[in-house]
């Protein structure tokens, strides 16, 4: 049976539909014979014990410069008239995120919100990942020049970067004797009223930093995303290369550790990040990755998380 489906996200006009992961659940919905509503964050409006949106209807397709129409405008209760609604707006994870994730929470008792707005309020990828601190390189969390220079010369080498960043934004390589220590902690300071994370450098990143995605806490596959020349961020988004990727032992263990908790949260799209067997971020917002991962391993990922929203939205019914 078809679902009636709201994506909350950005824009359709600014979708890079190469390698968007929103873009491929939407496609991958569509086949399934689901309808398709779109609206952004900011549409969101809470009046009589009622959230609604001005969503409209919309159909997609991986065609570049015209990969989707819109139909007309609908005041859509996103509580009686929705089946499931994806939660996939792009951070920054500020409070308008915030404010977004405790509106969906008042109707999550009808209709499936993936992922659990709650959970994600709760699970911030630079913090949440601190459950599994067995699994991370040596990781500090202060706003002190001090503690920093005195982590940063307990291990030589640093990455420097802020709590709620995400597409590898405002990372900074900290070397053993580089200078800039008490600059960044300054400007982190002027930026963001947050504290910052400062981590080991690990070298290996220039041999990649692992996305592997969950689907309802079950490793889906992954991909070794590769920095370019002269980097050491190696997200898609900053120009890093994709590459084909296996699993080894130690990312088999961090999975099975962060599995069990990430379904019972109703986190059923997760990517988590993972350089030379550390686990450094859990990414819960808004992942992405999955067409890559499709790509090289000839998987089909949004099917997977289709079939566990079907059935949370069947269970309902």
């Amino acid at each position: 049976m078809g679902l009636t489906v709201a994506v909350q996200m950005d824009p359709m006009e600014t979708v890079n539909i190469a390698g968007d992961s929103t873009f491929a659940l939407m496609l991958s919905a569509q086949a399934r014979g689901h309808t398709l509503y779109h609206y952004t964050a900011g549409d969101l409006t809470y009046r009589d014990g009622r959230v609604y949106a001005p969503a409209r209807p919309v159909t997609v397709q991986r065609v570049a410069g015209d990969h989707f129409s819109f139909g007309a405008p609908k005041l859509l209760d996103l509580g009686a008239e929705t089946d499931a609604i994806l939660m996939r707006q792009d951070p920054p994870f500020d409070l308008a995120y915030i404010t977004a994730t405790h509106l969906l929470e008042r109707i999550q008792h009808e209709t499936v919100v993936i992922n659990d707005p709650a959970s994600v309020r709760n699970a911030p990828e630079k913090l949440f990942v601190l459950d599994y601190a067995q699994f991370m390189p040596p990781t500090m969390i202060t706003r002190s020049l001090e503690e920093a220079r005195a982590f940063h010369a307990a291990h030589g080498e640093v990455v420097v970067k802020p709590l709620y960043g995400n597409a590898g934004s405002a990372v900074f390589h900290v070397a053993k004797k580089d200078a800039n220590l008490a600059a960044l902690t300054e400007l982190f300071g002027q930026v963001w009223r947050e504290p910052f994370m400062v981590q080991a450098f690990l070298p290996d990143v220039s041999k990649g930093d692992k996305r592997i995605v969950l689907v309802d806490g079950k490793a889906a596959g992954a991909v070794n995303r590769l920095p370019k020349a002269g980097e050491i961020r190696s997200n898609l988004a900053v120009g890093g290369s994709g590459a084909q990727a296996e699993l080894t032992p130690r990312e088999i263990e961090i999975c099975d550790a962060l599995g069990p908790e990430l379904a019972k949260r109703g986190l059923i799209f997760v990517g988590i990040d993972v350089i030379a067997g550390y686990l450094t971020e859990i990414n819960v917002t808004s992942p992405t990755g999955i067409v890559a991962i499709d790509k090289f391993n000839g998987t089909d990922t949004p099917a997977l998380i289709w079939e566990a929203i079907e059935a949370r939205a069947a269970a309902r019914a």
